[in-house]
């Protein structure tokens, strides 16, 4: 295991990615021409760069790809630095004043734009002096203990921020992939109490989708067919939400699956010299088969 740095180390580390960005920023031609427009394109390519590393748990592609991501953060906040909008200081101090504020659990309200205090007993010791206490509502999101409270005030607290969330499903980026932004929307309002009041009743909401779909399929109405199958698979993230499975991870492991089996055939094809266009069903079936009993040895 590699030995851990400091944290004057880290902060080193870090000043030498904003001086390297600000050099290249001044002295390289691409990287001088480039905008918040350009970069653009290439941070989302980044972004699905690092979570193909992590779902393969690669740990050294994970940290390359983390570097990456980083290097375009830095660079948007260079490029705000130079319009005169905001630099590297504001995105962190802000960053960090938002956590301390969604997290009175943990820090006293006066720590909100205040350096944090650098042992638990000075934390402590702010936290006894704020007076928290001394309004319910505050103190009802400092008592959370576990989890799923913190997850509630969460919600709550955002509504409250100054420049946050003006509705409780206004945080939903709406660019993002379905699946991903139905899971989202649907943990979003379970934070504020509209779930499931037992998990097990998901699986009527199921069926009733399931049924729904095939009914539409069955008149070929596409337009139908379209809408009733959206329900049905939101259906379905909801039901895997509230087992705790994460359905955006389940699906890349069976693409995967799907893609390693493929892949079998595909290889055996190559081999016996015959295209995957002229061997049968039965064929591919078999194989398909000889790959899963392959993967499970």
């Amino acid at each position: 295991m590699q030995t851990m740095h400091t944290r004057e180390e880290q902060m080193q580390a870090f000043g030498r990615l904003l001086d390297v960005l600000d050099q290249l920023r001044e002295k390289c031609p691409w990287d001088r021409k480039q905008t918040n427009e350009s970069l653009r394109p290439n941070t989302i390519e980044e972004t699905y760069e690092l979570c193909d590393a992590l779902a393969r748990g690669d740990r050294h592609d994970t940290m390359k790809e983390l570097g990456d991501v980083m290097m375009h953060l830095c660079f948007y906040a260079r490029i705000a630095q130079e319009q005169g909008d905001f630099d590297i200081y504001d995105v962190l101090r802000q960053q960090a004043d938002k956590l301390i504020f969604r997290h009175p659990h943990i820090y006293p309200q006066s720590q909100v734009g205040q350096d944090c205090p650098k042992t638990l007993e000075e934390l402590a010791a702010s936290a006894e002096q704020s007076g928290n206490t001394g309004n319910s509502e505050t103190a009802a999101f400092s008592s959370a203990k576990t989890a799923e409270q913190v997850l509630q005030n969460w919600e709550q607290i955002k509504l409250k921020e100054k420049d946050g969330n003006k509705t409780v499903l206004g945080g939903v980026p709406a660019a993002l992939p379905s699946l991903i932004k139905a899971y989202r929307i649907q943990d979003k309002a379970r934070n504020v109490g509209f779930d499931w009041q037992k998990r097990e009743d998901v699986w009527d909401k199921v069926r009733e989708e399931l049924d729904e779909l095939e009914a539409e399929l069955k008149r070929e109405d596409k337009e139908a067919s379209t809408n009733e199958l959206g329900d049905f698979l939101f259906s379905v993230i909801n039901a895997a939400r509230l087992y705790k499975l994460n359905p955006d991870n389940a699906l890349e492991r069976t693409n995967n699956k799907f893609i390693s089996r493929f892949n079998y055939i595909e290889q055996h094809s190559i081999r016996a010299g015959k295209p995957l266009t002229e061997m049968t069903l039965e064929e591919m079936d078999e194989l398909w088969n000889e790959a899963k009993r392959a993967m499970k040895s």
